[in-house]
């Protein structure tokens, strides 16, 4: 049987060593020899002597998701063997983090990660509850990170000359140090005449990188 289905670029090669690796720009391929953490539903496939077990968020943190509707639903992925995450065809990057190094992502962007990173889902300072509860998760330690965007991200840098506003629904992660705030750049009359779209921005400022998607969040519909 041949066509191009087959090519190489798309065959699955054995993995060489523990941890994760890119499969393709979609795709995310990790050989565990031990555990890792994912989303939960993220599994596309795997082969090999594995066990998929929900993870607890820990009391606050479980309060925290409850109240907002954010956070990360995570599994443990635990054995020998070899796993491949996905999310909807979106983009996939891998972040290596060394030690002292630290991110904050929104938590619906975490696609996978080793067992040696810390995460804890912290409440976005200075957003609060009219920022959308804003909680995201912030990632330390060193190992590598698996995160995934809607299409190719936009990295713009942050300098305390030039902060950078972003819009809620479409920010992916950004530094840890930078120091964070809610803008309202709409005026009283904009909001008389309906509004412009763009009424509240998270804004960032320090050193660092803010990571955005090229398109807002669409709302989940509702289910019946």
């Amino acid at each position: 049987m041949q066509s191009e289905l087959f090519a190489s670029e798309n065959m699955a090669q054995p993995a060489t060593a523990a941890g994760m690796t890119q499969q393709n720009e979609k795709s995310i391929k990790y050989a565990v020899n031990g555990e890792c953490y994912a989303r939960q539903g993220a599994m596309v496939a795997f082969r090999g002597n594995l066990q998929f077990e929900k993870q607890g968020q820990g009391v606050g943190n479980f309060l925290k998701r409850s109240v907002t509707g954010e956070g990360l639903a995570l599994m443990a992925v635990r054995g020998q063997g070899e796993a491949w995450f996905a999310h909807e065809a979106a983009n996939c990057f891998i972040v290596d983090f060394a030690p002292g190094d630290s991110l904050t992502v929104n938590g619906r962007n975490v696609l996978c990660f080793d067992a040696s990173l810390s995460y804890e889902i912290k409440m976005v300072k200075g957003a609060g509850m009219t920022g959308g509860g804003l909680f995201n998760s912030l990632f330390t330690g060193q190992g590598r990170l698996a995160v995934v965007c809607e299409g190719s991200p936009i990295v713009i840098p942050v300098s305390p000359q030039a902060p950078v506003f972003v819009d809620t629904d479409a920010v992916v992660g950004w530094s840890a140090q930078l120091q964070t705030s809610l803008n309202r750049s709409q005026s009283f009359g904009s909001m008389i005449r309906g509004g412009s779209g763009e009424a509240v921005q998270l804004k960032l400022e320090g050193e660092g990188f803010v990571i955005v998607r090229p398109s807002e969040l669409q709302p989940t519909p509702a289910s019946n």
